[in-house]
């Protein structure tokens, strides 16, 4: 059985970026499964939404776009954004016929024959003339060590483990990030814990008044300079602020977002601070964020000596073949649809340019 399969464009990731470049792919005149394929590994359609936990409901999600020819209306804002989203996600990738398949694990892209890229994958090997990498960052949560970690007596999770604040009824809760995940954890896990405290490495930022055009821009513009350098991106909210919106104004003045400087170890029962301060928990929440998704790409050799991708617009600057859509500056719904119109169109310029001449 012959289980390789040439196409002209692999997409990797079926979340916003990837149903975003995959979109503009099959408005172009690709055809998917002849021209293009779509690989996920998820088992379901939804991308990271899905394995978000049920109390982010949709009402309390900041700037989620529609993707590109299909808006998403009528949604219940008190329903779990992880089952709007995924419904959303289906109903588009039905809408344009993208015939994403799934689960299918990339294992890693390599330099193959006559220029192409091969695509090694659990569902066999693609050979491409070019990649559109839309893999985002779950599958990556971030870590910190830190010196007593592994002597903790209690649990320690990630936001991508955490199912809600239930779970943390009658406990004392150490939330350690300074990101929305960590505030919006801090104000659901508050009603329902015995105590919780809330650490960052920097004073927290929050941002009043609305986030305009202007500010999106700049933000932007912050972290295209970073990927331009080869640096890893860095969150979002380290460029744009936390937004100071009716619930954290309530839970700073409740005392729920008093901030404490980071501590400098972990101890059995909890952690401590080297001027003697100590805090006795039962769990520990790392609200740590996540980082790029991009192992596979490893046998290219793109990454810069910063640890980073340097990327131009879309492209990759090491490998014109290689385009990285919801990374960096596109790490956002808006800038994923646009990132993958970009890619569509570099990537079309790049292909008329290597076909040969009419005889």
């Amino acid at each position: 059985m012959n289980n390789t399969h040439e196409v002209e464009v692999v997409v990797i990731g079926a979340g916003q970026a990837g149903l975003a470049a995959a979109h503009h792919l099959r408005r172009t005149g690709f055809e998917p499964e002849r021209d293009f394929v779509v690989l996920d590994h998820s088992p379901g359609p939804g991308g990271a939404w899905q394995f978000r936990w049920p109390s982010l409901t949709y009402g309390k999600v900041h700037g989620m776009h529609s993707l590109p020819g299909m808006e998403l209306t009528g949604a219940d804002p008190a329903r779990p954004s992880s089952e709007v989203v995924a419904e959303y996600f289906a109903a588009y990738e039905r809408a344009f016929d993208l015939r994403v398949r799934r689960p299918v694990d990339v294992h890693a892209v390599r330099e193959g024959s006559d220029g192409r890229l091969l695509v090694e994958s659990s569902a066999g090997t693609w050979p491409t003339r070019a990649l559109i990498n839309a893999t985002g960052t779950w599958d990556r949560p971030f870590w910190p060590r830190y010196p007593g970690q592994e002597t903790f007596r209690g649990r320690q999770l990630h936001t991508a483990q955490y199912a809600g604040p239930e779970e943390f009824a009658g406990q004392r809760v150490v939330v350690v990030g300074g990101g929305a995940s960590g505030t919006q954890h801090l104000l659901e896990i508050a009603p329902y814990a015995a105590a919780t405290a809330w650490v960052t490495r920097r004073p927290p930022v929050f941002r009043e008044g609305p986030f305009d055009e202007n500010a999106g821009r700049a933000a932007v513009a912050l972290v295209e300079e970073r990927v331009r350098r080869g640096l890893p991106p860095q969150s979002v909210v380290s460029v744009t602020g936390l937004p100071l919106n009716d619930a954290v104004r309530a839970g700073i003045d409740s005392g729920v977002l008093d901030r404490r400087p980071m501590f400098d170890r972990v101890t059995p029962d909890g952690v401590a601070w080297k001027d003697g301060r100590r805090w006795s928990a039962d769990v520990i929440l790392w609200a740590t964020g996540f980082r790029a998704a991009i192992d596979h790409l490893a046998p290219l050799r793109l990454r810069e000596a910063g640890g980073g991708i340097r990327v131009e617009g879309t492209r990759a600057v090491a490998d014109p073949r290689i385009h990285l859509v919801g990374y960096g500056p596109s790490a956002s719904t808006i800038g994923a649809n646009r990132a993958g119109r970009a890619a569509v169109r570099d990537i079309r310029r790049l292909l008329a340019e290597e076909a040969p001449a009419a005889a």
